[in-house]
C-alpha cells in the first residue's frame, strides 16, 4: 500500500497546499491549541518588536501535522515581516542558500521544513548566517582561493523538523527558541472541527464533531483530511454533517474507532496471528505485509505506539494488550512476559 494513499497519513499530500492555506489561522489567537507555547511566542514577540529587532531563531519540532509550518507563517505576520520558504533536501549547495539569503530583507523570517535533511556542507555554511549574519562564499580554487565574508540582512530563521534527534549539535545550539508541539486534546480538534467547517461553510453537529476529533490521531491536518472528505458525504445526503453520516463516512474511509485504519489494523492482525502477538522485528513485519520496513518505523509505527497498541522492546515489536482487545482477540495468558 503506498503510504501516500492513507487518508490518516500525517504527512501532507500534494494536492493539499490550496485547502491547507484556506483553513490555516492567520495570527495566535486564532491557532488552536499548544497554550503554552503560545503563550512563549506572544512574549518573544512582543520584546522583539519593541526593539525593534528580528525574531530569535526558532526551532519547532514534533510529528508531521501539528501546526509548525502554521506558526512560521503566523509569526512572520506578527513580525510585520515577509516569509521566505524552503526545505532541507533542497538545499543542495551552498550557492542555493546564497541565492535566498541574500534577497532577504531586514526582518525577514526564512522557514526551513525539514531542516534535519539539509546538505552538511549547507548547514555548516548557515553556522556563521544564524550567529554573525555573514555568509562565507569561497572563490577560486586551490592556493588562490579566497574567502569573502557577505553580510546578510538580520533575519529569522525558523527551522522545521519531525527528527530532533538527527539535528546536529551545533545546528541544534544556535537556535534561541527550541519549541516541542504536542498532539491534540480531544476538545481542541473538536474546536479545529468546528472552525474549518465554517470556513468551508458546511453545518455540523457537536455530536460529529466530537466523532471526526476522535478519530483524527491528535492531528489537525487529519482533521482538516477528514472533515473534507465527510463534507462530500454530508453533501449528497442532505447537506449537514450529522453523527450518523460522519460515523458512515469514517466506516466507508475505513478508519476505526481509534483512528486506525487498514495498514494499522493489518500491522496489529498479523503481528497476532503470524507471530503470537510478538516480540518480531521490523524487517519481519515489513515482509510479511509487504510494505517498506521505513514505512513502518516512520509512518505507522509512531501512533500504534504512542496510543499504546504495541510496544517496542529489545527484541522487536509486541502487541498489548490495548492492541488485542482492538482487533477483538483475547491475549495468551503469558503475553506479559514478552513486554519485558
Amino acid at each position: 500500500m503506498d503510504e501516500l494513499e492513507r487518508i490518516v497519513e500525517a504527512a501532507k499530500l500534494d494536492e493539499e497546499n490550496k485547502i491547507e492555506n484556506s483553513l490555516r489561522p492567520q495570527n495566535l489567537d486564532d491557532f488552536i491549541g499548544q497554550d503554552k507555547l503560545k503563550k512563549n511566542l506572544k512574549v518573544f514577540i512582543e520584546a522583539a518588536k519593541n526593539r525593534r529587532e528580528a525574531l530569535d531563531h526558532c526551532l519547532f519540532y514534533a510529528p508531521p501535522g501539528l501546526g509548525k509550518t502554521t506558526l512560521s507563517h503566523i509569526i512572520a505576520k506578527e513580525m510585520g515581516s515577509n516569509l521566505r520558504m524552503t526545505s532541507g533536501p533542497v538545499l543542495e549547495r551552498v550557492g542555493d542558500l546564497a541565492a535566498i539569503l541574500t534577497n532577504l530583507s531586514e526582518g525577514d523570517v526564512f522557514f526551513i521544513d525539514e531542516i534535519h535533511r539539509m546538505n552538511h556542507l549547507v548547514e555548516e555554511s548557515l553556522y556563521p548566517v544564524m550567529e554573525d549574519f555573514e555568509l562565507d562564499i569561497i572563490i577560486g580554487q586551490g592556493p588562490s582561493a579566497k574567502t569573502i565574508k557577505l553580510p546578510v540582512p538580520r533575519f529569522t530563521l525558523i527551522g522545521a523538523t519531525t527528527r530532533a534527534g538527527l539535528l546536529s549539535s551545533p545546528l541544534r545550539d544556535r537556535f534561541g527558541i527550541i519549541e516541542h508541539l504536542d498532539f491534540y486534546e480531544i476538545k481542541e480538534l473538536m474546536r479545529i472541527v468546528n472552525r474549518s467547517a465554517a470556513i468551508m461553510n458546511i453545518a455540523i453537529d457537536e455530536d460529529a464533531s466530537e466523532e471526526i476529533a476522535k478519530r483524527s490521531r491528535g492531528t489537525p491536518r487529519i482533521v482538516n483530511r477528514l472533515l473534507k472528505r465527510i463534507r462530500d458525504f454530508a453533501e449528497i445526503k442532505g447537506g449537514k454533517i450529522t453523527h450518523l453520516i460522519a460515523k458512515e463516512a469514517l466506516e466507508a474511509l475505513e478508519v476505526d474507532s481509534a483512528g486506525l485504519d487498514k495498514m494499522d489494523r493489518l500491522i496489529l492482525t498479523v503481528l497476532i496471528k503470524k507471530f503470537g502477538g510478538g516480540p518480531v522485528g521490523v524487517d519481519t513485519i515489513a515482509v510479511a505485509i509487504s510494505e517498506e520496513s521505513d514505512t513502518i518505523t516512520d509512518v505507522c509505527e509512531p501512533y500504534l505506539i504512542q496510543s499504546g497498541f504495541i510496544a517496542r522492546t529489545s527484541r522487536g515489536r509486541v502487541v498489548t494488550e490495548t492492541g488485542y482487545s482492538h482487533i477483538g482477540i483475547e491475549p495468551p495468558k503469558n503475553f506479559q512476559k514478552e513486554l519485558l
